[in-house]
Order: C-alpha cells, then sequence, then structure tokens
C-alpha cells in the first residue's frame, strides 16, 4: 500500500480511484465494509482503491483534550487499512484550512480535481465540508454532475449493537475484550517501537519491553495476559498497561510486557501485542517489594490461562 502523508505529496499519478473517506480508528467490522466494498469497485473499474483518513482527526482537532481516546494507534490503522487489500492511503492533516472548505469546494476541487475520484463509498452518517453541512443528498447531487459514482452503506451490527468506534472503546474502557474482539473482527492487539526505559524491571526480576504512546489510548489501565508477535517469533506473557503509580507515576502512557521466554535484544524493534485476558486494574503498592510479589502473582495468572506450566 502506498502512504501519502499531506495533501501537499498528491502527484498527477494519483488521479484516477475508487475512494472511501473516514477516521476508521480501530478498523472495526463497519469500517472493513467500507474498505471491502471500495476495493471491490475499484476492481471493476480497473483502478486503484484509496483511503483518506486523518491524523490528528477532527475531532482532536477540535475538542483538544476532550477528543476521545483513541481505538488505535496511527501504525496499528496503516497496517489494518493495508491488510484489506487497499492500494493508497492519504493521510490528511486535518486542520483549520482544511476545515474551512465548503462541501462543494471538498467535493469539486479536492475529490473530483485532485483525485480523480470515478466512485466513492461512505457510510449513512457521512458529512462533510465546513461545519459538517454536507450531506448524502448534497453528495449525490455533486456525484451525478461530475459523474462520479456514489454508493452508501448501512451500518453493522454486532449483536444488536451498531458497530462503531464508540461501541469499540466503550468495551476496551471496560476492559471487554471478548466484546471488542467481536466488534473488530479480531483480537485486540496494539503495535508499537521498544524503547529504553528506566530498566526497573529488569531490577525487579522481570524484564520489560516497553511501549510508549503519545495519544490517549481507550484500553482500561492494567495488567494483562498477552501473546506478542515480533516478525516471525511469537510468545506469551504478561503486560502491564498505565502509567505505573507506584514508580511515581509516568507522564506518558507506556506498555510494559514481559515475555515467558528468552527473546533475545527488541530495542527498536516492532512488537505486536494481542490482548488475551484482563487480570486486574492498575494499582499503587506502598513498596517496591509488594509490587515484586504482586507481579509474580500476575504472572503466574497469566501462565494459568495459557495454561503454561
Amino acid at each position: 500500500m502506498e502512504l501519502i502523508r499531506g495533501l501537499a505529496n498528491l502527484k498527477s499519478r494519483h488521479s484516477g480511484c475508487a475512494l472511501t473517506i473516514g477516521n476508521f480508528d480501530g478498523v472495526h467490522l463497519g469500517h472493513q465494509a467500507l474498505l471491502d466494498q471500495a476495493r471491490e469497485i475499484a476492481q471493476g473499474l480497473g483502478l486503484p482503491s484509496a483511503v483518506m483518513s486523518f491524523d490528528p482527526t477532527p475531532r482532536e482537532y477540535f475538542a483538544r483534550d476532550e477528543a476521545p481516546p483513541r481505538v488505535a494507534t496511527l501504525r496499528d490503522k496503516l497496517a489494518q487499512i493495508q491488510d484489506r487489500g487497499i492500494d493508497r492511503l492519504l493521510l490528511v492533516r486535518f486542520c483549520r484550512r482544511f476545515a474551512s472548505q465548503s462541501p462543494q469546494a471538498f467535493v469539486e476541487e479536492l475529490l473530483i480535481r485532485r483525485l480523480g475520484v470515478r466512485a466513492l463509498v461512505v457510510g449513512d452518517d457521512f458529512r462533510f465540508g465546513r461545519g459538517r453541512a454536507g450531506n448524502l443528498e448534497l453528495l449525490g447531487k455533486l456525484g451525478t454532475e461530475h459523474g462520479m459514482i456514489v454508493e452508501t452503506l448501512g451500518s453493522v451490527d454486532v449483536d444488536g449493537l451498531r458497530c462503531s468506534s464508540t461501541a469499540v472503546r466503550g468495551a476496551l474502557g471496560a476492559a471487554d475484550l471478548a466484546a471488542a474482539a467481536k466488534l473488530l473482527g479480531r483480537p485486540y492487539s496494539i503495535r508499537g517501537v521498544v524503547r529504553h526505559g528506566r530498566k526497573l524491571g529488569r531490577a525487579l526480576g522481570v524484564p520489560t519491553a516497553n511501549i510508549a504512546f503519545k495519544k490517549r489510548m481507550a484500553l482500561r489501565y492494567g495488567v494483562y495476559a498477552v501473546r506478542v508477535q515480533q516478525a516471525n517469533r511469537q510468545w506469551t506473557g504478561v503486560a502491564n498497561f498505565g502509567v505505573r503509580p507506584t514508580l511515581g507515576g509516568e507522564q506518558r502512557l507506556l506498555l510494559e510486557v514481559h515475555a515467558f521466554a528468552d527473546t533475545g535484544e527488541l530495542y527498536g524493534r516492532q512488537l505486536r501485542v494481542e490482548f488475551s485476558r484482563f487480570l486486574r486494574p492498575e494499582q499503587r503498592f506502598d513498596s517496591l517489594d509488594a509490587l515484586k510479589t504482586q507481579i509474580r502473582l500476575d504472572a503466574d495468572a497469566a501462565r494459568d490461562h495459557f495454561s503454561i506450566a
């Protein structure tokens, strides 16, 4: 999949595609339906399939700290969209200038003139342009005027619940991994690059691979039994997701993973961590000895979950 970072990097060769637009936070089953439909239409027209997404998201731009936490990191979103067989992803920096476009300019200047969109697939709640003034009726009218096919997909329901990023956030915030997996169509996981930390886990006898996050994430803080993948290697383990309150707290969110195997050097390597079972909430302990004892109990609980002797 070709990643195009920003409108300034659009080239003339990028004109002509079947497109879908959205935040795609989590790439849940509803998102997957949009991506699959765009890909199938593109194949039928003999065109590349394309996605337009945003970083920051519109809600992050307008609401700042009040915006909802993310289901997925940007790294995960890109990988999950690529997994659906999409050819191109245009990652737009949502800013004042972009937000100020009229609905008509958004369609005629960006979609038609610059992207050469021949077919557009959107959800039934799609709005666009300044103040979200553009609706499906206007989109259909402009599509007809400019020879652009517009297809609208209804929502996907799971157990009677509309599949949405909001629903996934709710499941993850409650550490209901089974419910999240149903909405996502796969177990919940996070990708990230292992960074150097304070190496306190090693001093406590439980060395960890640490992944830091710049954005708030929807997953409940706590300890989890996890599966870890690095390239073609896999392990089981235990992980803490949170801010380490016993150790004075962190200014950034951390995922600390302890694998039940000798992994070798992991610094600078990308890990995929799949959350298998919620073991307990993150909590503050009165001493490092108490924390060390609890870590051992957590590791035993994770081993029991995976039936490791």
